[in-house]
């Protein structure tokens, strides 16, 4: 009896077995999609597993049919997604759904078909021209064959634009005598669009880029000790060129290569330079693609088109059959962290997706994880160092400016910009070179205050204050999107006299262009960001010396290669120092060192200002000293002795609702009954309020647990998140090496 385990389009978290029907035995493998009889309806579901006995003792379904015009899931894919279900505590459906982007799993989408025409029979449209070439009456017949014989099979506009006088009649004729026949092909959406990139070739890879290339090399060929390598490189060291020349090593062994990037906004960059090395043999995957872009470029890859795919956190699943490597650029990013479920870490899911395919994986990084950095301390990882810069350029020269001499502004003035970055940005201007302003804050101003009675604008659903935009006029919730117009007077005692505190991008670029006159700016943030191309059009014109001074959020921080830009202002360095997560000093560091790896990428010798009120910080003073090693050593030294990541695990579970009294009660119980699955080495701490109390109207309570050996207690939670179901009005889910404790 053979048996598929079928999982259907429901978020049950369960398997069904159903009999596979004999003229279907031969086409059914795991990952086929299938349509099923589920209770009275029809439900269509993916094949899990295959077995020869059902563990369902009843009577067996049949499988009604196979979904021929939906796309199947690869079985790698399938393990690896049934993987990422038990370790990230979320439903099977959720995570097989994760595989395929949704233009491909509804089926709505379609391929884009072209009819061209071309010649059935050669003989006969040759004989039909022989002898009717001096008739008036089939000129037009014998000019369409003469061009279908001349150039091949053509569409009716090409077939217009090769003969005088094109006639749909004569066409239909040709046809019905069959010595035309119509064929459809598939047109493919094209991402490229128009843009065009000159080839380039490899460059000679220093000694630090030859021995990183040997290593991937073994790894590529099954010579290696671990499939992944950690690549610590500086910025501006050549990283890049070592993931070309380690795909070129992969395509030549038959093998095909997955590109992740961390952000949207770096995927065009990252393109271009793939495209000049690749030409067209590699797709693009990201959520910025039109559904039918989508479906395209998905189905490029799956049908072998192509052997390479460069895009953010969802190309990770990429069909390919024969992967060879893959490789995750900025490794230490958090938004490879997805925040729905599957709360999945594209990183870690890539370390697995090449050990379930035996493919070598990359992880490059100027600043990596404190994760990376251990396992490759403990032998898990393979390591390799790049120390310079290309060409031995310099790093650039750091300074550090305490805010706290600046005083007080005078009258009508203000102090974000330091008198030094000031005096630097005038002598970038005068001598044609071009400076980034730094500020990982949006908006214009973070709160409003009345000075009469001291009330602060908040949002009502939320327990963060509203951010003001100037140029909008309105107070804005970055957590749940309210937006309210400005208030003109106190809403509470009436008084005029309102105070905007706090500086955003917004503030950064009106107060610029007042001080920097008659510089050309540009401000990028996710409030400017706002089209499919703006990012691309504002880099663009940065890149042609067209804008003299760019300003902007962790946008910006990575990636960006600019040689004409030899000066980098740091706005409040230390803001994200402030944060209640364990993990703000080492994002601190990675997005100064970031920020300032983009200065000086040119034959010039880049510039730093790195502005706080806290200069003696330690995470500050190494990231002036771009002292990656003695922050590493600091930080790791913190963690251990609190028993963090990245020596223990830890878990986040989320309480949410309306009530809190019955979601501190039910919090508590589910606290108590999963303390049952802990042992010496499993601490849990809570549940208590989250740093953010409330979003959405939604109170949030907190569990934390970290510890080693979780396998037991996971599966425990796993069971209580998924299985049990909760009071009405409560939410809860575990969100697996969280990355945000907020």
């Amino acid at each position: 009896m053979a048996v598929a385990k079928v999982i259907v389009d429901l978020a049950l978290d369960k398997e069904f077995d159903y009999l596979i029907p004999e003229h279907l035995a031969d086409r059914i493998k795991v990952g086929t999609m299938v349509s099923v009889p589920f209770g009275r309806s029809r439900r269509e579901g993916y094949v899990l597993s295959l077995a020869e006995h059902p563990d369902y003792e009843g009577r067996l379904k049949p499988i009604s049919a196979i979904c021929e015009t939906r796309a199947h899931v690869p079985e790698q894919l399938v393990k690896l997604g049934r993987w990422m279900a038990e370790y990230y505590c979320c439903s099977q459906e959720q995570s097989i759904r994760t595989l395929l982007p949704a233009a491909v799993r509804s089926g709505r989408i379609r391929h884009k078909i072209r009819r061209l025409y071309r010649i059935a029979d050669v003989e006969a449209a040759q004989r039909f021209i022989a002898g009717n070439s001096e008739k008036p009456g089939a000129a037009l017949r014998v000019a369409l064959l003469k061009a279908l014989l001349a150039h091949g099979a053509k569409s009716s506009d090409g077939l217009k634009a090769l003969t005088a006088s094109f006639s749909q009649s004569a066409l239909r004729t040709l046809i019905r005598h069959k010595i035309v026949e119509t064929v459809d092909e598939i047109v493919r959406r094209d991402v490229f669009g128009d843009s065009t990139v000159l080839p380039s070739k490899p460059l000679p890879p220093s000694p630090d880029q030859r021995k990183a290339l040997e290593l991937i090399a073994d790894m590529l060929r099954g010579k290696s000790a671990s499939h992944v390598l950690l690549l610590h490189g500086v910025t501006n060291s050549g990283k890049t060129e070592v993931y070309l020349q380690a795909i070129a090593d992969a395509l030549s062994l038959g093998k095909s290569a997955i590109v992740l990037v961390p952000e949207i906004s770096l995927t065009p960059q990252t393109v271009r330079r793939f495209r000049a090395r690749f030409g067209d043999r590699l797709s693009i995957l990201h959520s910025r693609l039109s559904d039918g872009e989508r479906f395209d470029e998905w189905n490029r890859i799956n049908d072998g088109e192509v052997a390479i795919a460069v895009g953010a956190r969802s190309a990770l699943f990429a069909p390919f059959r024969n992967l060879g490597l893959i490789i995750v650029d900025e490794e230490h990013e958090s938004s490879y962290k997805q925040s729905e479920a599957p709360r999945y870490s594209a990183r870690d899911v890539a370390v697995m997706r090449g050990k379930l395919e035996n493919a070598a994986v990359i992880l490059g990084s100027a600043t990596p994880s404190a994760e990376s950095v251990r396992n490759a301390a403990t032998g898990k990882f393979l390591l390799a160092r790049m120390a310079s810069q290309v060409d031995n350029k310099l790093a650039p020269h750091i300074r550090i400016i305490d805010q706290r001499l600046a005083g007080p502004p005078e009258p009508g003035r203000s102090n974000v910009f330091s008198k030094p970055l000031v005096d630097a940005v005038f002598d970038r201007m005068n001598r044609g070179e071009q400076s980034i302003l730094f500020l990982n804050r949006r908006g214009y101003a973070r709160v409003m205050i009345c000075e009469e009675c001291g009330f602060e604008a908040r949002c009502p659903d939320c327990s963060v204050a509203y951010t003001y935009s100037k140029l909008h006029e309105t107070l804005t919730c970055h957590l749940c999107g309210g937006v309210i117009e400005a208030y003109s007077v106190c809403p509470q005692c009436g008084s005029p006299r309102i105070r905007y505190a706090g500086v955003g991008t917004e503030k950064i670029e009106s107060i610029a262009g007042a001080v920097f006159k008659p510089a050309r700016i540009a401000r990028m943030d996710s409030d400017t960001m706002r089209g499919a191309d703006d990012y691309e059009t504002v880099l663009e014109k940065f890149r042609r010396g067209e804008l003299d001074i760019l300003i902007g959020t962790q946008m910006i921080a990575k990636g960006l290669h600019f040689p004409n830009v030899t000066l980098v202002g740091l706005i409040n360095a230390d803001l994200g120092l402030a944060m209640p997560d364990f993990r703000a000093p080492e994002r601190t560091f990675q997005l100064i060192t970031q920020v300032a790896g983009r200065a000086g990428r040119g034959d010039i010798r880049g510039e730093v200002f790195i502005q706080t009120g806290n200069p003696e910080n330690e995470t500050i003073r190494y990231a002036a000293n771009l002292d990656f090693d003695g922050f590493s050593k600091f930080d790791l030294e913190f963690r251990e002795l609190l028993d963090y990541p990245p020596f223990s695990h830890l878990i986040a579970v989320h309480f949410r609702g309306e009530d809190e009294t019955r979601l501190v009660d039910y919090a508590t119980a589910f606290t108590a009954e999963l303390q049952r699955y802990a042992h010496d080495q499993i601490k849990l701490a809570g549940p208590s309020p989250a740093p953010i109390e409330r979003i959405k109207g939604k109170f949030r309570y907190m569990l934390i647990i970290r510890g080693r050996k979780l396998r037991i207690l996971r599966q425990a939670l796993r069971v209580l998140v998924l299985h049990r179901t909760p009071p009405a009005g409560i939410e809860v889910y575990a969100d697996v090496d969280a990355q945000s404790l907020l």
